[in-house]
């Protein structure tokens, strides 16, 4: 009996550490912006919906953003951007797949510069991007945040009416920032 507990135990230690490996973005501190400067009016929307996950055993990190989660300042500009830019009804999501390429001791507190590269698929498009950021532990959280991701909006298909070429930018820089708990199925 002693020898099955000290098992069960040993298996139950095992699998909490399994677990630990696993952090997920708070919906309340997950964040996706992107900002586009142009002659008339500068365009940025904020997407607080989106899901980030990191294995910190495989150092692998996704994302995944729903695009009719982003909100404007102006519900035109919203319905332009999810009708005729993004096309949200046929591209509900954009996905994002990549791995930190630096080696982090997960069990020390700190502040990391990291690149993640990895593969973004955004208008029905998959591209290979590389983004530079921080990943901060600090106790039970992660903190990833990523100022400047330039977006080309030709390499993802997604065409810009004539009539808008002169003030929408041909590349946006989405910015993402996470704090990230460790992951508890449910």
């Amino acid at each position: 009996m002693k020898k099955f507990t000290l098992t069960g135990i040993i298996i139950l230690s095992f699998v909490s550490v399994l677990n630990a490996q696993i952090f997920k973005g708070k919906s309340d501190a997950t964040n996706i912006s992107f900002f586009s400067k142009n002659t008339m009016e500068d365009i940025s929307a904020l997407n607080k919906n989106a899901t980030i996950m990191l294995n910190t055993a495989t150092n692998d990190i996704q994302a995944r953003i729903t695009m009719t989660y982003f909100k404007f300042k102006s519900a035109l500009m919203e319905e332009h951007f999810n009708e005729n830019y993004v096309e949200s009804e046929k591209y509900p999501s954009s996905v994002f797949m990549g791995k930190v390429n630096e080696k982090i001791d997960w069990t020390k507190d700190g502040e990391h510069a990291v690149t993640v590269t990895g593969k973004l698929t955004l208008h029905g498009v998959t591209k290979d991007v590389t983004m530079t950021g921080t990943i901060t532990k600090k106790g039970n959280e992660i903190i990833i945040e990523c100022k400047k991701l330039p977006i080309r909006l030709a390499d993802y298909n997604i065409k810009v009416p004539s009539l808008y070429v002169q003030t929408i930018a041909e590349v946006i820089d989405v910015t993402v920032s996470s704090v990230m708990e460790p992951f508890v199925k449910k």
